[in-house]
């Protein structure tokens, strides 16, 4: 199995604007890019879920950004939760 590369968004970016002029097949573009062809699919799909955001104004963009963050905060707290009860498990069963 290979190492999992980290790509930059600007990367991403650039291969997904690829992938959607069409004038070139996936795999055509994985080749060019070094990237597997399921994984441009999935940049593209991303892309084009996501893109009605770009065209939100006022509060309904800033209510986004509020909801992003406030499930970030969610998570990052769960996590914590999580963690205490995994340690607190450790303790009581001698790990």
């Amino acid at each position: 199995m290979g190492m999992k590369k980290n790509h930059g968004n600007e990367f991403k970016a650039k291969v997904v604007l690829a992938a959607l002029k069409e004038d070139r097949s996936l795999t055509e573009l994985a080749s060019e890019y070094g990237v597997h062809p399921i994984q441009i699919g999935v940049w593209k799909k991303q892309v084009k879920e996501s893109v009605s955001h770009l065209f939100e104004k006022g509060s309904n963009a800033r209510g986004y950004e509020k909801e992003q963050k406030q499930l970030i905060e969610k998570l990052y707290e769960k996590i914590g939760q999580v963690e205490v009860e995994n340690d607190w498990l450790k303790k009581k069963l001698g790990f």
